[in-house]
């Protein structure tokens, strides 16, 4: 599933633009031009609690000699990333289906996700590394984990996301009849500004990197002991950098674009409704 900058055109003559920025593995960081707060804020909280994933649900502890308390251990069970892309699991969205996962282990060892061994030879944990229980000499485990399709609504352990935030995209500009200085571009803690002693001037690195924190606001008007300041931040309304971090089991890219698909589902319902259907 690949994404590619794209220009969404309205009806009207609306255009919303989005410029991926970039793609790292398990993190996708992209613009949205030409957009409002409540559209992007629908995706957000839909890539997080609305699309499905499938994850360990209960736990049948058969024996556990370790340290390790059963509610603990089946916690640690249900927060274990498992494979979610939609082709893997094309044949649980629409069913009650459940997946079964048996662990069997004896001491001394330390027991990992990857001893998990899955009745579904494509449904397993994204990661083999994760420790999940510590067993000494003599001491043993056993169970049986079943996990089935879930969303974030219901709990945690069904968010496909460990990040998704926005912001809306920073904006800085300088007052002209005020004097700029050192201090004020040292202030800042990204390292974002720059002064040119040459020319006397804050040059600006990559504004996306800015949290909006103001401090170098605040430096200057304290330099000149005044409300006014000589550099001032503020952000653009329509555009904004929206980050995505998967756990593993779904792309970001998935994520996104099944999150748009969910919306759109939602739309239709809410025009279906209101045109009496």
């Amino acid at each position: 599933m690949v994404l590619v900058d794209q220009e969404v055109k309205g009806v009207e003559g609306f255009n919303m633009e989005i410029e991926v920025r970039e793609k790292n593995g398990d993190e996708l960081v992209f613009i949205i031009r030409n957009a409002e707060v409540p559209f992007v804020n629908a995706i957000r909280r839909i890539a997080m609690m609305e699309v499905p994933k499938i994850a360990i649900d209960e736990v049948n502890v058969y024996v556990n000699d370790s340290a390790m308390f059963n509610e603990v251990l089946a916690h640690r069970l249900g927060l274990v990333p498992i494979m979610s892309d939609k082709e893997t699991i094309e044949g649980l969205l629409d069913s009650d289906s459940t997946v079964s996962f048996t662990l069997q282990k004896s001491g001394p060892a330390i027991v990992y996700s990857g001893d998990l061994i899955s009745s579904d030879s494509k449904i397993k944990p994204v990661y083999d590394t994760i420790p999940l229980l510590k067993l000494k000499e003599d001491e043993n485990v056993e169970l049986e984990a079943i996990a089935r399709i879930g969303k974030g609504l219901d709990h945690a352990k069904w968010m496909p996301t460990t990040v998704c935030a926005y912001k809306q995209f920073p904006k800085i500009t300088f007052n002209e009849n005020m004097e700029v200085t050192k201090e004020i571009a040292d202030a800042c803690p990204r390292n974002i500004l720059s002064f040119d002693k040459e020319n006397k001037k804050i040059t600006l690195g990559n504004l996306e990197n800015c949290s909006m924190c103001k401090t170098c606001v605040r430096t200057s008007q304290s330099i000149a002991n005044s409300v006014n300041s000589a550099i001032n931040v503020d952000f653009i309304d329509d555009t904004f950098i929206f980050t995505i971090e998967s756990d593993g089991s779904i792309s970001p890219e998935e994520i996104l674009l099944r999150s748009c698909d969910v919306l759109n589902q939602k739309t239709d319902k809410f025009i279906t409704f209101f045109k009496g259907g």
